[in-house]
């Protein structure tokens, strides 16, 4: 197995996390114009309230993963919560234990900041990442809506 390190993003990274975001995305089958690849990059690094937090996981040097998530109020809690928006783990490194160490770098983030609620959604056909998400979550019944545009 390779050797497997999770960090904050950084400047240097804007090319391996536009590369692992545009993998994620054909992984959603959807696509998204260079300028809401900008407006997020520069929340991912910003430090205005309701910006979010970025990670990258490498595999031995080489950028294998990503992580974006935000703290958010709660009206059933006096703490925040944590929503995990974004994971991605490149199609070579599933498997290896990239998506669990990107977790655990989330948990231990919300965990950091006295937030112990972490919650993520993801495709009920995702049964690849949901067999790790039965390993290091709770699934819950709750299922999502939106607002039809």
């Amino acid at each position: 197995m390779p050797t497997i390190d999770v960090r904050p993003l950084q400047p240097s990274d804007r090319e391996a996390w536009s590369s692992l975001w545009r993998g994620y995305l054909d992984f959603y089958r959807t696509e998204r114009p260079p300028d809401i690849y900008d407006l997020l990059w520069e929340r991912l690094l910003g430090s205005e309230p309701g910006d979010g937090h970025g990670l990258i996981a490498r595999a031995d040097g080489a950028p294998v993963g990503l992580a974006h998530y935000y703290f958010q109020r709660h009206g059933w809690y006096a703490e925040q919560v944590v929503y995990l928006q974004d994971l991605y783990a490149a199609p070579s490194a599933r498997g290896t234990g990239v998506g669990r160490a990107l977790i655990e770098a989330v948990y231990a983030a919300a965990d950091a900041a006295d937030c112990p609620r972490v919650y993520w959604t993801t495709e009920d056909n995702n049964a690849v990442a949901r067999r790790l998400y039965d390993r290091i979550g709770e699934l819950t019944p709750f299922i999502k809506y939106q607002r039809a545009i």
